[in-house]
This record gives C-alpha cells, structure tokens and sequence, in this order.
C-alpha cells in the first residue's frame, strides 16, 4: 500500500509518537538528506545522494530511513514566494508520489522557502570554502528543512 502524502500538520499522526523523521532537499542533480534523533529535537546532516535513477535513489533513501529506525520522510516543497507552485514544486510532488510506492512510512511536505539561501549564508559565514559549500550545501539545506519541521511539530505537540 502506498504511503500517505500530506502536509506536515496533517501527517503528523502518521509519524507515532517516537522516531526519527528523514528530511530531504531534492534537487535536479542531488538529494540532500538529514535525519532527526528518535525524540525530534535536532536534525543533523546525513548524507547528498548524487542523484543517478529514481529507483536506486529511493533505494538509498529508504536504506538510510532503515538504518536510523525512521517512522516518516519530510520533503522539502519549493513554493514560490507568492504562495504559488511552480514545475520545481510539481516536480517535488511527482517524486513523493512515486516514492509512495516504494515505502509506507508516512511523507510530509514542508514549505521550504529561502531554505538554500539561508543555508548558504550560515555556510559563507562559517568561512566555509565555495569547493567545501558545494559539497555540503544539500545536506545542510534538507537539515534546515527538517529543523523547521521538527519545531512546528513540537508546537503542534503543546496544543
């Protein structure tokens, strides 16, 4: 059976009560991955998966998902600044619906606006070098999306 695809508020039911959540930055050429510890409080970076074919990138996702004993994904949607979607929203949608039918862990979409640029500024910040940024960035970015995530469900979790 396929996985449930809702934004984030909605999918947190979906996730229990206790476990690691994945976050992803997907990107043309790369997926950006982090993971969060089994409480939900910290997300950390994990790994960029260069990105080849779908199903051996889902594979390698739902491995690292395995490996941290995950109970859902984050999916970082690109929406426009006006509110809008555009073909690399759509894109993120099309993925997270194929990738339904490789897992059933639930996956959320969470608005991920500004997430690179305001990763890139921390990383210029931090005197990272541009060769070392470019290697990083995806990573950083999907862990500034799960972060995000992280903390409106702990919001949501005191109401």
């Amino acid at each position: 059976m396929p996985a449930v695809i809702l934004p984030l508020v909605e999918a947190a039911p979906y996730f229990g009560a206790r476990g690691a959540l994945i976050g992803l930055d997907l990107g043309t050429k790369t997926i950006g991955v982090a993971a969060s510890d089994p409480d939900r409080r910290l997300a950390t970076a994990v790994e960029t998966v260069a990105r080849k074919q779908f199903t051996a990138d889902a594979q390698r996702v739902i491995a690292l998902a395995a490996e941290r004993k995950a109970t859902g994904f984050v999916l970082g949607l690109p929406i426009n600044m006006d509110g809008s979607e555009g073909p690399r929203a759509q894109s993120t949608r099309a993925f997270a619906r194929n990738f339904s039918k490789q897992t059933e862990l639930p996956i959320a979409l969470w608005d991920e606006r500004l997430s690179t640029a305001a990763v890139e500024r921390d990383l210029i910040a931090a005197d990272m070098r541009r060769e070392r940024r470019a290697e990083v960035i995806d990573q950083h970015a999907a862990m500034f999306i799960l972060q995000g995530a992280l903390d409106r469900l702990a919001v949501l979790s005191r109401t």
